[in-house]
């Protein structure tokens, strides 16, 4: 669970004149005149940029004039890198408190601040949390004009909403596009697979079998399902002729080995089970997910990467969590809830958000308890679900 905020006053936000209605998330208002360079504010990991994207499309269908630059992180700038859509570069951010991890350094925030400054970018827009730490660093660049969200204790932008925590990502950065007068154009993230990207993932593809891809990692350790409800799930797709693969990053190898070892120890030694966590850039990844024919994996990046190339997808979820980042549609997808109110091991209440209720220290799953029967059987039918 990310902690955001669960309390705001409305009053603080102002009211700016709605243009004639037209359809959107939240008021639609007035587009900005002379548009021509906008740069798009969204830090954070790989389902960040996810839920960004629809927002991206809107802009881009809305100022078509305009060059859309993301500030983003290193990861963001190898996915989007000589990928049609709507973002025509990518600016790597600098570590800054709650913009981008890592040692602060100033003299390499000033040099990108300066380097944007002169870009002279007309609009500004913050899609990266309450605005605490965003908005005064997106104020930093300069531009014309600013929207975004914004909590009661973060600086103002020239047109904000509300920051309140619960709320689906993509919806609420569809609502910051609507402030600079984007309506939407999709509402799930889509995102285009390289030939040369799908070249690289045939290698580890089986002619003649289905290939479910398992993703057992998150950053946060509560939403992990156990490595052993993944092996059961990926012995019972084996056993039904399937491929398996577990994927992840270089932090997920541990977790891959895990389930390879329960998996092939179930499913017996000669099952088609295997492991690639920390083994793909991140392009060949996304071709192997497009490659899919069902997804499993927790709330986290790769699940919806998998959803963002039109893989069927079973989402593994903390209940709270299903309103910020879960599948809107269910031909295609299907969502696992598990309903902790409350930490396994101490108790303390953990649907509350915002600096009010401090996390506590235990990193026990909260997502334990949902069953690797029901997720097998959702795989078994999303195997015949209608293509993208």
């Amino acid at each position: 669970m990310v902690h955001g905020l669960a309390e705001q006053d409305g009053s603080a936000f102002g009211k700016p004149q709605a243009a004639p209605l037209r359809p959107g998330v939240g008021p639609v208002l007035e587009r900005f005149a002379g548009v021509e360079r906008i740069a798009v504010l969204r830090g954070g990991g790989l389902g960040d940029l996810m839920f960004a994207l629809p927002a991206l499309d809107a802009l881009a269908a809305a100022y078509q004039e305009a060059e859309i630059t993301l500030l983003g992180t290193a990861l963001h700038a190898a996915l989007l890198d000589g990928r049609p859509g709507p973002v025509q570069r990518v600016e790597v951010l600098p570590s800054a408190p709650g913009i981008h991890p890592g040692a602060v350094d100033t003299a390499a925030r000033e040099r990108f601040r300066a380097d944007m400054g002169e870009r002279n970018f007309n609009l500004a827009v913050q899609l990266h949390g309450g605005g605490r730490n965003s908005n005064p660093f997106l104020l930093e660049l300069g531009a014309e004009h600013t929207v975004g969200t914004r909590t009661p204790d973060a600086v103002h932008l020239e047109r904000t909403i509300p920051y309140v925590y619960y709320q689906h990502e993509v919806l609420r950065f569809l609502e910051v596009a609507g402030l600079a007068g984007a309506v939407p154009v999709s509402l799930e993230p889509q995102l285009q697979v390289l030939p040369e990207e799908e070249e690289k993932a045939a290698a580890y593809l089986a002619p003649g079998r289905d290939l479910i891809t398992l993703h057992p990692g998150a950053t946060d350790p509560r939403r992990r399902w156990p490595a052993s409800a993944f092996a059961d799930v990926a012995a019972r797709a084996a056993a039904n002729g399937c491929r398996v693969l577990v994927v992840g990053d270089d932090g997920d190898r541990i977790l891959g080995e895990q389930i390879l070892a329960l998996a092939l120890g179930a499913a017996g030694q000669n099952a088609d089970i295997g492991s690639v966590a920390g083994e793909l850039d991140i392009g060949t990844l996304a071709a192997l997910l497009k490659a899919s024919s069902v997804m499993v994996g927790n709330d986290s990046g790769p699940r919806h990467l998998a959803q963002a190339v039109g893989t069927p997808t079973v989402g593994i979820y903390w209940f709270g969590n299903v309103i910020n980042a879960g599948a809107m549609g269910r031909t295609r997808h299907r969502v696992h809830m598990a309903w902790a109110s409350r930490c396994p091991v101490c108790g303390v209440d953990v649907t509350q958000v915002g600096w009010t209720a401090e996390r506590c220290e235990h990193d026990d799953s909260f997502v334990a308890s949902v069953d690797p029967a029901a997720v097998s059987a959702d795989v078994a039918e999303l195997r015949t679900a209608p293509p993208a």
